[in-house]
């Protein structure tokens, strides 16, 4: 081959070649290479079929290198860990001063820090970009946030803006985040948001089914309005999509079918241990990561349910009379005002750590950046996307003044929707440490001012006053013996 490619992309699991023949398909001839060949033939194969695409594969790294026009980039789409280093080492080889390699896995922002400078002693350029929208964005257009080098993000600008999702009021959802592993966090955040409402919206289907008593007909018809409304999101759409879908393996529907067991592959569990390193309170986002490993429990839950059900307590409690009209607009109200405690953690976390690393990142921008492509994708954004414009200095989404009338207008369904839950012993943890979150951000006065005395009681922490500055300990215990005699 003469001519030469524009990009080359190394890892061609699903996301790897549907990234490649998007890439191919906006016009940018690409190199592609992995090291199980069958795949780059594979991939190949996949072009010729889907409009004879210029995708060019390699089965060796140097051939592949040197078929790419200088400067060169390299996206990598591999597991993250070890075989990230291991594909860095074998195409860095070939690779020359000015170069660029890119990651585009769910890599941890410290190690792409790490490899960052590794990479620049070399005299290569590195980005880490997070990668949203699974296997159907990146064929048709996902959701990227490069970090990194912004030398690096200018290289292939061009491509990136034509491979995003496109929307029609807001453009291309890419935007050079910032630097370090600045790309890589945003998209570990955004996952993190993405297990809140996930598991906010099975709490809902949870409500509706066992205590609304609603068939998957009806939870079908619901899901679809509610994504002709202010819900209207990626996820309400696919959960619509599910409960219309029959088994194909038996009678009635697969959803039923389905074992109730959460699998995860770790930017959950990161999001919360980052919360807790920059003491940011993130309760949904915690509850839905604790809801799935309860769920991972299933022997357990199975023999618990058992015990109680011997001594007379059922799954549900109570057999309620429910108006169905109004449970289903209550939840709907519940599941929104739920979802923006979500993002308003979420978004925290990102502000948070962006102030720790000096990486001055705008959080109105990837609320655009997330509009499309990606599986947060939401009409909702748009709200996100204005409260920031109007105020870059937000403290939390809940008191911009648009967000908190609709927290307001919402709270009384959202409560009746908790206490219906609880009442029924069906648990909504993230339903309730979402309104949990709203009532102790609302409150003026907490009672951690008796956490706080304890503390000086048992540990002399000290304490302030609210009615003179200066730090303050008291011999409580000698105190109370004091007037104990």
């Amino acid at each position: 081959m003469t001519t030469q490619t524009r990009i080359g992309l190394a890892g061609l699991a699903v996301m790897g070649q549907n990234l490649a023949l998007n890439i191919a398909e906006k016009g940018f001839p690409v190199s592609i290479y992995n090291r199980t060949t069958s795949k780059v033939d594979e991939t190949v194969e996949r072009a010729k079929l889907e409009g004879n695409l210029p995708v060019y594969g390699f089965h060796d790294p140097d051939s592949f290198v040197q078929s790419i026009q200088k400067p060169r980039v390299i996206i990598m789409l591999v597991k993250a860990g070890a075989p990230v280093d291991q594909t860095i080492k074998t195409l860095s080889v070939y690779m020359e001063k000015g170069d660029c390699i890119i990651d585009g896995g769910n890599e941890w922002y410290e190690n792409t820090e790490r490899r960052e400078k590794q990479i620049t002693e070399l005299g290569l350029h590195y980005l880490g970009m997070g990668v949203s929208g699974g296997e159907e964005g990146a064929r048709h257009g996902p959701s990227l946030m490069p970090g990194g080098s912004f030398e690096a993000y200018k290289y292939i600008e061009d491509i990136l803006l034509k491979v995003a999702a496109q929307v029609p009021d807001s453009g291309p959802c890419v935007t050079y985040i910032g630097k370090g592993g600045s790309g890589n966090f945003v998209k570990m955040i955004h996952n993190g948001i993405e297990y809140g409402d996930m598991q906010l919206i099975a709490e809902a289907y949870d409500v509706l089914k066992s205590v609304g008593k609603l068939s998957n007909d009806e939870l079908q018809q619901v899901f679809s309005e509610w994504n002709q409304g202010e819900l209207l999101s990626f996820l309400i759409e696919i959960t619509a999509d599910i409960f219309r879908i029959k088994d194909d393996k038996g009678n009635g529907y697969l959803v039923d079918k389905v074992l109730d067991k959460t699998g995860m592959k770790g930017t959950g569990k990161w999001t919360v241990q980052q919360a807790a390193e920059l003491s940011i309170a993130a309760p949904t986002i915690a509850s839905s990561l604790d809801s799935r490993f309860l769920s991972g429990l299933k022997e357990e839950r199975v023999q618990a349910a058992k015990v109680f059900k011997s001594i007379g307590v059922s799954d549900i409690l109570t057999d309620q009379d429910v108006d169905k009209k109004r449970l289903i607009d209550d939840v709907r109200q519940a599941l929104y005002a739920s979802k923006i405690c979500s993002y308003a953690q979420g978004m925290n976390l990102i502000r948070a750590k962006s102030i720790q690393k000096g990486w001055d990142l705008k959080l109105g921008e990837l609320a655009r950046i997330w509009k499309g492509g990606c599986i947060i994708r939401a009409v909702f954004l748009d709200r996100i996307k204005k409260a920031y414009d109007r105020n870059p200095e937000l403290a939390n989404l809940l008191v911009d003044p648009e967000f908190a009338k609709e927290v307001i207008d919402r709270q009384s369904a959202w409560r009746r929707v908790v206490c219906l839950a609880i009442k029924s012993g069906i648990s909504t943890p993230g339903m309730s440490s979402s309104l949990a979150y709203f009532d102790t951000y609302r409150r003026e006065r907490l009672p951690a001012n008796l956490v706080q005395a304890q503390r000086d009681y048992f540990g002399a922490h000290t304490y302030e006053r609210t009615d003179m500055p200066g730090s303050f300990h008291t011999e409580w215990f000698k105190i109370a013996k004091r007037s104990k005699i």
